[in-house]
């Protein structure tokens, strides 16, 4: 029994441990954008509008089939009746009537067969809604990581001001002590570090709602020791992608699918203006049908009158019909007319929907590959200006520690430091950011 206890003892540490490990496994954002895609509600109710559209679209291919209907009742009649077997009057008859019939339109101007195509093209579109969903999800997820990894950044160099301004603090003390500073410099010096210490706090409250706005995004139930894995950013390529805005919005609008998507609605509009256009043609059908029925007397027969079995009397009443049916439209209420003109306004407003999209596209293009320049001339002038400051600061550190300068000029230094180290950082991620737009738009999956 003891040895049991120890077993299950034993799984349980197991499993709480391997239950921890998992818990703190690190997320990529590649790991990042398929559980978004997975998981996305909105998503999935994009994914059953395609399955509404596929639905329709099965059934538009075989409204060109003839339909089959079969019809049956029985009543029961009391009191003064006509018998149609004999056409005399009768009472409290029971009846039985049954009838199949079929009918198929043998021209309809086309609309059957462009409503199957306009269904088809919708189904389509659909489907790229789907993929353009996709892809902003893809889109919001790298940013909302990006901004996590530059927090993170963040938090690591404010983490560093207050190592420096502890250890000019412990530095400070030991001079004012010593008689050769006074104990003003070292109030200025404890101010200097109670606002890096809050620079510290702000940046790491920044960072964790850079990660709530990522938890929610993915829709995670549970956050605890959720988090992301830090790529190798260090040696990133410097350098603007060489095409042209114009030359990626060329290549971008041939695969990305709002612009499919647009393009197919427009098509669809088109359809859509022919089914109307239809309503003005004459519409042939065929139509054939099989009736038959009996009646049996509730009491004696009256003269005259016969009570024939059931199935004799179905045979004898049999009927068929078999006749083509032409409707030719004269005048409907302008009814037709009114469905035409609306058509062709649906068509125009499909059509400056599309060359908005693609404006649109042309425009964030043109935008990304602006913000990836000015980022990467950001980085480099706020590298070269890093490089000189620091340089300065050890200068004006020394200085400082010697007497020859004053508290403000070290603080002054200190907070320029630290202001180009924090450009830096975010000139460093929005040109990352915008580079993998700008390879987006080329067809690039997003990856880091």
């Amino acid at each position: 029994m003891k040895s049991l206890v120890r077993f299950f003892s034993i799984l349980s540490l197991i499993t709480i441990s391997l239950g921890n490990i998992l818990a703190q496994e690190s997320w990529s954002l590649e790991q990042c954008i398929a559980y978004a895609i997975e998981n996305n509600i909105q998503l999935k109710q994009q994914e059953l509008n395609v399955r509404v559209n596929e639905n329709r679209y099965t059934q538009s291919k075989f409204a060109h089939l003839p339909n089959l209907n079969a019809n049956a009742n029985h009543n029961y009649n009391f009191g003064r009746a006509i018998d149609y077997g004999s056409n005399t009057v009768s009472s409290d008859l029971a009846s039985t009537s049954m009838s199949i019939s079929s009918s198929v339109t043998l021209f309809g101007g086309f609309q059957i067969t462009n409503t199957r195509e306009q269904n088809s093209i919708d189904l389509q579109a659909s489907i790229s809604d789907v993929n353009e969903l996709k892809n902003n999800i893809s889109l919001n997820i790298a940013s909302a990581y990006l901004q996590i990894l530059f927090y993170e950044e963040l938090v690591e160099t404010n983490k560093k001001q207050v190592e420096l301004s502890e250890l000019q603090k412990d530095r400070t003390q030991i001079l004012v002590k010593a008689g050769s500073l006074p104990e003003g410099n070292l109030f200025e010096i404890e101010a200097q570090l109670a606002s890096d210490e809050l620079q510290l706090v702000s940046a790491q409250n920044q960072l964790d709602m850079a990660y709530l706005v990522l938890i929610q995004m993915l829709d995670l139930k549970t956050i605890e020791n959720f988090r992301i894995q830090k790529p190798n950013l260090e040696g990133f390529d410097e350098t603007i992608p060489s095409d042209s805005p114009l030359n990626l919005f060329e290549q971008s609008q041939n695969f990305l699918p709002q612009i499919k998507a647009a393009n197919l609605r427009v098509i669809s509009a088109q359809k859509g203006l022919a089914i109307a256009k239809g309503g003005y043609y004459p519409r042939l059908s065929l139509s054939g049908s099989y009736s038959t029925g009996a009646r049996n007397y509730l009491k004696e027969n009256p003269p005259l009158l016969t009570n024939d079995p059931f199935m004799e009397q179905i045979k004898q009443n049999a009927s068929y019909s078999v006749g083509l049916n032409l409707t030719i439209p004269i005048f409907n209420a302008w009814q037709v007319r009114t469905s035409v003109s609306n058509a062709r306004i649906n068509t125009e407003m499909a059509r400056l929907n599309f060359e908005n999209k693609k404006n649109t596209l042309f425009k964030e293009i043109q935008q990304a590959s602006a913000d990836a320049t000015a980022a990467l001339k950001k980085y480099q002038a706020t590298t070269k200006s890093l490089s000189a400051l620091q340089e300065s600061y050890r200068y004006t550190e020394q200085k400082f520690g010697l007497g020859m300068v004053t508290t403000l000029d070290y603080t002054t230094a200190k907070t320029r430091l630290a202001k180009s180290e924090t450009d830096l950082l975010q000139a460093k991620y929005e040109f990352i950011f915008k580079t993998k737009i700008l390879d987006f738009y080329k067809g690039n999956p997003i990856k880091l």
